[in-house]
């Protein structure tokens, strides 16, 4: 298989990792994740108006360079090095995932907004009962004339402090875990009826627990079809996991090199701890996680766009990458002593963000499943 990457990506890749490398340093990350508001709105605006990366999955038609998944996964694992807390995914990947591939009549204006940095989108999916099943919604949405009633209560909606627009899940008809009967919709954060509460998350992230409360919603707020809505809903959000996995990627290759360099400092007897053997193979191990981990990713955001393998694809690598992200995170940790999880050392910020990203989406227990259930169960 050929990984090797375009000019054009290379271009970009060397582009955004110039202007992390210059102003996301780890104490300027650590210093703006530490108060409110928790991300650096100038930062955003540099990677629409400066760097224009904000566009790179979209059609030089809507204003963006032409791009999809392998730009996403270029940008994704640029973050991940630099535990990038804009809002990146939920915006790009999910949030123009849903327009793009929904038909819906807004799309052009909407998409024009995310690649001018005017328009952020948080994914409302997860409810507390749900675990990670996408069909398991009891946020409801009762027809209202043209438009919709909204009811409901979204957890951990990652990157809802600082959006403007949340996609939302709602159940529209049948049982509550039912496949059909499930729809999407767009809703301005500032509507009626909405209320969030804020906080932060141990990855240095901010979410928020979403209600909405007898929210009206017009007959354009609805993404996709009525009632059918899960199969649009499953292709972004295995987009979105072929993405984390990309961030995953520099997020494990910081957690490999930051181990490497510190053992090659710390002294023990007189001599560098990297010098003893069993130590060495550790690390040996800890490499060969991450370099799969890579393949893994590349291999699911090159099959992402194809409907047949896309969602095997994305829990084959969710898998991988679960696996990797316990393991290297942890050994790092190890291999650092208690110093690892000080506040001031960034190897330990980089390991609350692989336990994070581990299960995002779904942990490794479920994708294997889902894997199963994809290779075996509709064959069975």
């Amino acid at each position: 298989m050929d990984f090797s990457f375009t000019e054009e990506q290379s271009m970009l890749r060397d582009t955004v990792a110039a202007y992390l490398g210059d102003h996301y340093d780890f104490d300027k990350r650590r210093a703006a994740v530490s108060k409110e508001p928790g991300w650096r709105p100038d930062v955003w605006k540099a990677f629409a108006e400066e760097l224009g990366i904000l566009g790179a999955p979209f059609s030089e038609e809507l204003g963006g360079l032409g791009g999809g998944p392998i730009e996403n996964m270029v940008v994704m694992e640029e973050f991940g090095k630099a535990l990038v807390v804009e809002p990146y995914l939920g915006t790009v990947v999910i949030g123009g995932g849903f327009l793009k591939h929904s038909g819906h009549a807004g799309a052009a204006d909407l998409i024009g907004g995310i690649i001018e940095g005017k328009t952020i989108f948080a994914l409302a999916y997860a409810e507390p009962k749900g675990r990670y099943n996408l069909a398991a919604l009891e946020t409801t949405a009762k027809k209202d004339g043209a438009g919709w009633t909204l009811n409901g209560h979204k957890a951990v909606v990652i990157g809802a402090p600082f959006a403007t627009h949340l996609i939302v899940t709602a159940r529209t008809s049948g049982g509550a875990r039912d496949a059909g009967g499930i729809s999407v919709f767009i809703v301005e954060k500032n509507a009626k009826g909405v209320t969030t509460r804020d906080y932060p998350t141990v990855d240095g992230f901010r979410a928020s627990e979403v209600y909405f409360e007898n929210v009206s919603l017009g007959a354009d707020a609805l993404v996709g079809p009525a009632d059918n809505g899960l199969p649009l809903i499953e292709k972004v959000v295995d987009e979105a996991i072929a993405a984390t996995c990309a961030e995953a990627c520099g997020v494990l290759r910081k957690l490999h090199e930051g181990t490497l360099e510190y053992t090659k400092q710390r002294k023990q007897f007189g001599v560098p701890i990297s010098s003893f053997q069993v130590l060495q193979h550790r690390m040996v191990d800890m490499f060969i996680n991450v370099e799969q981990a890579v393949s893994m990713t590349y291999m699911a955001n090159i099959k992402v766009s194809d409907d047949a393998e896309r969602a095997k694809a994305a829990s084959a690598a969710k898998v991988q990458i679960g696996k990797a992200c316990r393991f290297v995170g942890q050994n790092a940790i190890q291999l650092h002593g208690g110093m690892g999880m000080t506040d001031e050392m960034a190897i330990g910020h980089y390991f609350k963000r692989a336990t994070m990203i581990e299960t995002a989406f779904g942990s490794v227990d479920h994708h294997l499943a889902r894997y199963e259930f994809l290779s075996l169960g509709k064959a069975a």
